[in-house]
């Protein structure tokens, strides 16, 4: 089978050597980094450092990748990731093709929080929050609203304006109880930036290939390991095996198409990689507990919220 390549790649052999670690440059005058993200960028890669992240989606849907998470996300999607946390956003779109304003990250540093706790005992609540946010933590409901508003209006302030919105955003979060955490507490990646790179190239030839064969060997082979060595550095560095990896993202995959088109179910099976009706069923009612038919009619059901 021939290797798609993704939008951020060239034509040519895939880019396993950029960096997985994110070095985040704050401008001297400013104690967080505020910045708008189209997509794709440079940045937009499973990646990792040691500044906090709330992430906001303004436009779009896509997959979620936190640490061992895989979930989904649309408009109005509000995490937070913990410091050097595995993380990445990804939206599927045509070869040159660009979401404008797809993202905005507020970034900071967790001890400037807890230095200020330390002096106001007010912000005490603020370490159980970033202790929380360690495993990434996604918000929902009127809380995810109401950040998303003042991360809005941070960007069009600055100075103590722009930095009581931050407190405003960080005030919030920290006392909300509408939030799941993402991460599983076991998860331990190796924090290398060639790790990050490879995880990052392996994932993207999955997505690329979902509707279609893919194979541990050719994954193993496009980051020039064996597959008894691709094996363990897979499973280190996602919290999975790679096949329960494709089976999630396929499986996650139908959940959209599901929810999103009328395709019969039978053609949503071949759509998303299943070679029989039988093996589809059953994988998806392992991982949702109902069967892809009930979960559609559920979905229709609902008046408020969909299922992951």
């Amino acid at each position: 089978m021939t290797l798609k390549v993704l939008h951020r790649q060239s034509t040519q052999t895939p880019q396993i050597g950029r960096p997985g670690l994110e070095q985040i440059l704050r401008d001297p005058g400013e104690s967080f980094v505020w910045r708008m993200d189209d997509y794709p960028c440079a940045l937009g890669q499973w990646n990792y450092h040691p500044e906090f992240e709330i992430h906001l989606v303004r436009k779009s849907v896509g997959r979620v990748f936190v640490g061992d998470h895989i979930g989904h996300f649309e408009p109005g999607y509000l995490g937070v990731v913990g410091s050097n946390l595995p993380h990445n956003w990804v939206t599927d779109i045509k070869p040159g093709d660009v979401i404008q304003g797809r993202d905005i990250v507020v970034q900071f540093d967790a001890d400037m929080l807890r230095s200020a706790a330390a002096v106001f005992p007010e912000m005490a609540e603020v370490e159980d929050f970033l202790s929380a946010a360690a495993r990434g933590l996604q918000y929902y409901g009127t809380t995810a609203t109401k950040a998303a508003a003042i991360i809005e209006a941070m960007g069009n302030q600055l100075g103590l304006k722009k930095l009581v919105l931050f407190f405003d955003l960080i005030g919030l979060l920290a006392t909300s109880a509408e939030r799941r955490t993402l991460s599983s507490e076991h998860f331990s990646p190796d924090l290398l930036p060639h790790s990050s790179a490879m995880v990052h190239t392996v994932v993207e030839y999955i997505l690329q290939n979902l509707d279609e064969t893919v194979s541990m060997s050719e994954a193993a082979g496009i980051v020039g390991m064996t597959a008894p060595t691709f094996c363990k550095f897979f499973k280190k560095n996602t919290g999975h095996n790679f096949r329960d990896y494709v089976r999630l993202l396929r499986v996650g995959h139908c959940c959209r198409l599901l929810a999103e088109t009328e395709l019969p179910v039978t053609q949503i099976c071949y759509k998303v990689g299943y070679g029989n009706l039988s093996n589809f069923n059953r994988h998806f009612l392992m991982e949702k507990g109902v069967t892809p038919t009930r979960y559609r009619r559920l979905l229709k059901d609902r008046s408020g919220g969909g299922l992951e």
